[in-house]
């Protein structure tokens, strides 16, 4: 029954690329109200109070980063510490430490406040300016700051799409809108009102040309009263740009600030400084 229902949604062109017509049959004060309700529901899902409450999270698993879909690499197993709501630390680890990622150096990401790092071998040194923007826009549009922070906002306005078909599952379409004009869509499992996909996009500042992140949400277990995926997939503008398969999450452990500074040691366009 299922697969019929997705059938027919997908037939009636029920998905991302357009609203659903449902949702025109609702005025706005009701559209708004059904889609509050279902974020609400979602928060609860996720686990409510313990959700919205926790104040830094671990995990441990395998990442693939891919290009047009595809990777080059058997997996490359990671270590990432966050602490809400903008400090980050992702490693690379191997059994005996950290293995490479690039060809360029073995290395470790560190994210606090606006500020981005990378530590290597040769030492720490700042992250390109794209890199630290295009992690930036990912935080600002994340499943913590939507359910946490943008619902929380007074000016942000919240829109039921209807319903779509997301990664093979019925879902509640949901765009919350800011002040400043920025949107992101979540889209809510009908059964477990978890979320099942997000997405917004962007302008490229250069070339001008409009960018749709994605991510994808799977695999929910439940974690110290938390329902957390252990499968994330993230695409851009359509194609597989990295999987993440979660093996271990942890909440609220001892995470000291010092996790997250970084003193600058080298330029990476220079070398190392001489001692």
């Amino acid at each position: 029954m299922r697969f019929l229902l997705i059938l027919l949604w997908s037939a009636l062109g029920w998905g991302q690329a357009a609203a659903p017509k449902p949702a025109a049959t609702l005025n706005d004060s009701d559209n708004a109200r059904k889609a509050r309700a279902l974020v609400e529901q979602a928060v609860q899902a996720l686990g409510g109070q313990a959700y919205l409450s926790y104040e830094n999270r671990s995990e441990r698993g395998r990442f693939y980063p891919l290009n047009h879909g595809r990777t080059n690499t058997v997996g490359i197993p990671y270590a990432r510490f966050f602490k809400y709501p903008d400090k980050d630390r992702f490693e690379a680890l191997h059994t005996h430490g950290t293995v490479k990622i690039t060809e360029r150096s073995d290395f470790i990401l560190i994210h606090n406040g606006d500020k981005g790092y990378e530590v290597s071998f040769k030492g720490t040194t700042t992250e390109d300016p794209v890199e630290t923007a295009a992690y930036l826009r990912r935080r600002t549009h994340s499943l913590d700051r939507v359910f946490r922070k943008w619902i929380a906002d007074p000016g942000v306005e919240l829109f039921y799409d209807g319903m779509a078909v997301a990664d093979a599952r019925a879902t509640d379409r949901i765009t919350l809108l800011n002040s400043q004009n920025d949107s992101v869509t979540v889209y809510l499992d009908q059964n477990s009102h978890l979320p099942a996909k997000s997405s917004y996009s962007w302008r490229d500042p250069e070339d001008k040309q409009r960018n749709v992140e994605e991510e994808v949400y799977d695999n929910y277990r439940p974690i110290q009263g938390i329902m957390t995926p252990h499968t994330v997939v993230r695409n851009f503008n359509g194609e597989m740009s990295q999987q993440r398969f979660v093996y271990a999450v942890k909440y609220n452990e001892t995470m000291p600030d010092s996790m997250f500074e970084a003193a600058v040691t080298y330029d990476a366009k220079q070398g190392p400084r001489k001692r």
